[in-house]
C-alpha cells in the first residue's frame, strides 16, 4: 500500500513539475543567457571555527578562504537542524522539515520503514530542472532510501554519489547498494579517495555543462566521520594536534580550489552563485572546534546550529563583505530563485528569505526576525537577540546572544517575560508543524538528553555516545 501510494502521489508531483515546465518555457532566450549557474557546496560536521576566515589558525584552508574573500561572509547564519539527514531535508526543500515530519535523523526508524523525504515535497532541483537549468548531485544523499528518493526521482538529471549517510572515504570491496558509489543508480568502481573522487566530478560536470544554466549540489561527506584521510595528508601533518581533521580539511580544499579553478578557465566565475556551508556544527567524534560557541552537533546549542556560510556571486555581490544578519539554510531555495529570476508558484511553500536584497544594500536588518529548532525530546527558539533551548521533561534555559554568544548565563529568572515570549513563539510554530514520521534508538535519544542537561546546567557532558553511556551509568 505504502509503494502505490508513493508511486501516485510521484506521478501527480511528475505532472505538475512538467506543466511549470510548460509555463517557464516563454522565458526569452535573452533572460536564459542571464541566469547563473547555483552551485551548493555543503560540508559534513565541520566546526564553525575550524577555516582561516573564520579564525582558525591550525587549518589551513586557503581556497575556501579566498572564497570567502571574494564573497560575503555570514556571522549569524543557521541551519534548520543540528544533524545531518533533517538538515538536509530542509535546505533542499527551502522550508522547516517539520512541515512534512522529516525530524528525526536517518530517514527512518524500527517499524516506520524507510520513509525519507515525502513524495508530495518540491526539491529546488525540481524547480530548477522545470525552468531549464541542467541538475547535478554529487555526494551524501541522506535523504532516504526508497525507489521514489532517489535524487534521480527528486529533480535531478544526474547524481554521482552515494544514498547512505556516512561511507569509507576508500573503495569498498563488497558495498551495499546504499554505500557504494554510484551514477544514476549503477556501481561505480573508483581508485583513490572518495574527497577527490567527488571533486574531479564536479570539475566534469561543469566542463560539460558549460553551455547551459546549471545547478549543482555538491554535497561532500567530508568531514564526517570515519577519519581517513591520504597518506602523504597524513604525513604532511604528521606532528599535528589534529592530523586527521587537518589532512581531511587540506583535501577538501584542495577540491574545492580545483573547481573554482574550473569556473575561472571557462569564464564562469563571475556568473555562478556559489554557497558554502555545513550541514550542522562539527561532532563530538571527529576533533572539529565550535571556537566560543557553546555544544555541538546534535544539540540546541549555537554549536550544534549556527555554521560557517559563505555566498559568493561576483557579477551581482560585492566581495569581501560581513554580513551580520540573522539568516538560514532554509534561505538558499528562496535566494536561488530570486538570482534565477524564476517565479515561485503560489502554492509553494518556502520558509526562507531572499537574502539578496541584504547583500546588495538595499535592505537592512535581519532577513529572519526568528528561527526555531526541534527533534524529538529537544528543542529551541530565536527570537531577536534572545535565545531558548527546551528539553522535555526538563525545563528551559533563555541566554541574550548579544551578551552572551557562549550561552553561559541563564536568564530565566531575572527575565521572565523573554522567556514567556520565546516559549508562547516555540509553541505557535509548532501548532503549525507535523509530529515526527519516525524517532530514534532510545539509547541515543537519552544521550542527547544527558548532553543537553548538563550544558544547560553548565557541567561537563559525561558522556556523548551509548557505549561511554552504559560505561558511566555502570559505576554509579
Amino acid at each position: 500500500m505504502k509503494s502505490n501510494i508513493k508511486v501516485f502521489s510521484l506521478l501527480i508531483l511528475t505532472f505538475f513539475i512538467m506543466l511549470s515546465c510548460k509555463k517557464n518555457k516563454e522565458v526569452s532566450p535573452e533572460n536564459k543567457l542571464e541566469q547563473p549557474n547555483v552551485i551548493v557546496i555543503l560540508l559534513d560536521d565541520a566546526g564553525y571555527a575550524d577555516f582561516g576566515f573564520m579564525g582558525c589558525e591550525d587549518l589551513e584552508t586557503p581556497n575556501i578562504d579566498k572564497l570567502a574573500k571574494n564573497g560575503v561572509v555570514f556571522t549569524d547564519a543557521h541551519v534548520s537542524a543540528t544533524v545531518c539527514a533533517p538538515s538536509r531535508a530542509g535546505l533542499i526543500t527551502g522550508k522547516y522539515q517539520q512541515r512534512f515530519g522529516f525530524e528525526a535523523n536517518n530517514t527512518g526508524y524500527g517499524e516506520s520503514g524507510d520513509i525519507g523525504l515525502s513524495d508530495d515535497v518540491v526539491t529546488m532541483a525540481d524547480v530548477f530542472k522545470a525552468n531549464g537549468y541542467k541538475t547535478i548531485a554529487l555526494g551524501k544523499w541522506h535523504l532516504g532510501k526508497d525507489k521514489t528518493d532517489h535524487p534521480n526521482q527528486r529533480g535531478f538529471d544526474e547524481f554521482f554519489g552515494f544514498e547512505t549517510g556516512s561511507r569509507s572515504y576508500f573503495p569498498l570491496e563488497n558495498p551495499s547498494k546504499y554505500n557504494m558509489l554510484q551514477h544514476n543508480g549503477e556501481r561505480v568502481e573508483f581508485d583513490g579517495y572518495m574527497t577527490d573522487v567527488l571533486g574531479d566530478q564536479s570539475v566534469k560536470y561543469i566542463e560539460e555543462n558549460k553551455d547551459q544554466p546549471f545547478f549543482m549540489y555538491l554535497a561532500y561527506n567530508a568531514v564526517h566521520t570515519p577519519m581517513e584521510a591520504k597518506e602523504e595528508h597524513l604525513e604532511k601533518y604528521k606532528n599535528h594536534s589534529r592530523q586527521k581533521l587537518a589532512a581531511m580539511t587540506w583535501s577538501l580544499d584542495e577540491n574545492i580550489g580545483k573547481l573554482q579553478q574550473k569556473l575561472k578557465d571557462l569564464n564562469l566565475e563571475e556568473n555562478t552563485l556559489v554557497y558554502f556551508l555545513s550541514d550542522n556544527g562539527g561532532a563530538a567524534n571527529n576533533t572539529s572546534s565550535g571556537g566560543v560557541l557553546k555544544g555541538w552537533k546534535g544539540n540546541k546549542f549555537e554549536g550544534g546550529h549556527r555554521v560557517p556560510f559563505i555566498v559568493s556571486w561576483p557579477k551581482v555581490i560585492k566581495g569581501g563583505q560581513k554580513f551580520n544578519g540573522l539568516s538560514s539554510s532554509l534561505d538558499i531555495f528562496t535566494t536561488s530563485l530570486a538570482a534565477a529570476n524564476i517565479k515561485k508558484e503560489d502554492d509553494l511553500v518556502l520558509d526562507g528569505v531572499n537574502l539578496l536584497p541584504y547583500l546588495q544594500g538595499e535592505q537592512k536588518g535581519n532577513p529572519h526576525s526568528k528561527l526555531f529548532w526541534r527533534k524529538l525530546e529537544e528543542a529551541g527558539a530565536r527570537v531577536g537577540d534572545y535565545k531558548m533551548v527546551r528539553l522535555q521533561n526538563y525545563g528551559a534555559t533563555l541566554y541574550n546572544l548579544k551578551d552572551d554568544i557562549g550561552e553561559t548565563t541563564n536568564l530565566e529568572i531575572s527575565h521572565p517575560k523573554e522567556l514567556e515570549l520565546l516559549q508562547n513563539e516555540l509553541i505557535n510554530w509548532e501548532s503549525k508543524m507535523m509530529n515526527p514520521l519516525w524517532v530514534e534508538d532510545r539509547s541515543w535519544m537519552d544521550v542527547t538528553s544527558h548532553i543537553h542537561k548538563r550544558l544547560m546546567q553548565n557541567k561537563p557532558v559525561l558522556y556523548s555516545n551509548p557505549v561511554k553511556m552504559k560505561e558511566v551509568l555502570s559505576k554509579e
